[in-house]
């Protein structure tokens, strides 16, 4: 590997999972860990590089873009062979990029789209998550106020995910049906902003409200916490990551869908493609990767997988796949959906 002081290393929160005479090494920088998946996403990662002989290396944004470019930027003096940037602002980061591609290192965007072709999209289909979330929103509150509540302005997957469920709701809103009320982008996906959201639509609405799509879990938690304190949990509310919270909201009643993307294997695929393109694979020639078209009409190299939306009537799949144990999944639950009866 490439590092050369242990002080650099240091630096960058190397992890002791590889030992440091490898030659192989791929940094990793986190726009923060606030949502608890990312954890698990990283351990997938460490494994998928375990696997292949290769060190880990990361940084830690704590949400803040300008720190993220100057973290990914030591990481490239430091050289590694590899980057997989989880995106805090993906206009911010495309210095790195070009630093990265003037150094010969490949780029893995990890989750979040980085609109520049010289970096690899993996993520899930976020449209299509998007959709799941409306469909379940939409199937048990098919007339009524809708509250939509989206993620932070600088993700674009905030906007992926907005259209899809505005493909599914548009027939619905155009008959009259449902109507929306309050709409508003969370900073920072953080909940306290979206349950600060959420409770000034309650309030502009005399609480007039009857649905609430959420496009993650974490903003979906503010949202109840608003419903909550106001008495009206219950009412449908979506969200995605399969965050153990949620899941347990789901089992109690006061949360509809969280879309389950499997972060271990979005880990295990992010952790194979760097290495993969570390030693020399064109990105179009990474297993399943194809050719695709962003919104603002960059053709990126991208490999997409496939969510799952988990309710009440499935909640057994994330226990019998190990994501969950059932006394998490199932507490405070009484009575409630399989597993939790």
């Amino acid at each position: 590997m490439k590092l050369t002081t242990t002080v650099a290393i240091a630096a960058l929160s190397v992890s002791a999972s590889a030992a440091f005479a490898q030659d192989l090494t791929v940094g990793v920088s986190w726009s923060n860990f606030q949502e608890e998946r990312w954890k698990t996403d990283e351990a997938a990662i460490k494994g998928a590089l375990d696997e292949a002989g290769a060190a880990y290396v990361s940084t830690d944004a704590q949400s803040s873009s300008s720190k993220q470019l100057s973290d990914v930027e030591s990481m490239i003096a430091q050289g590694v062979d590899a980057l997989i940037i989880l995106a805090q602002d993906s206009d911010a980061i495309r210095p790195a990029v070009q630093a990265a591609a003037d150094e010969g290192i490949p780029v893995v965007g990890y989750d979040r789209l980085i609109e520049d072709p010289r970096a690899f999209y993996l993520t899930f289909d976020n449209v299509e998550v998007g959709r799941m979330q409306a469909r379940a929103v939409l199937e048990q509150a098919p007339e009524g106020n809708y509250v939509m509540i989206k993620g932070s302005p600088t993700d674009p997957n905030a906007d992926f995910l907005r259209g899809g469920q505005q493909e599914v709701l548009q027939e619905a809103i155009d008959s009259g049906a449902i109507t929306i009320v309050g709409e508003a982008y969370t900073d920072g996906w953080l909940p306290a902003n979206a349950q600060r959201n959420m409770e000034q639509i309650l309030t502009a609405n005399d609480n007039n409200v009857d649905a609430v799509v959420a496009s993650n879990d974490g903003t979906a938690g503010g949202a109840v916490a608003a419903l909550t304190a106001q008495g009206m949990q219950g009412i449908p509310v979506s969200g995605q990551d399969g965050d153990h919270a949620a899941l347990n909201r789901i089992a109690q009643g006061t949360q509809t869908v969280s879309v389950w993307k499997d972060a271990r294997e979005l880990g295990k695929a992010a952790g194979e493609i760097a290495v993969a393109m570390a030693n020399g694979t064109a990105m179009g020639d990474v297993d399943g990767a194809a050719e695709w078209t962003s919104p603002a009409g960059t053709t990126l190299t991208a490999k997409f997988l496939e969510p799952v939306p988990v309710t009440a009537d499935n909640l057994t799949a994330v226990v019998d796949a190990g994501w969950i144990e059932q006394d998490a999944l199932c507490q405070g639950v009484e009575n409630g959906p399989a597993p939790c009866n």
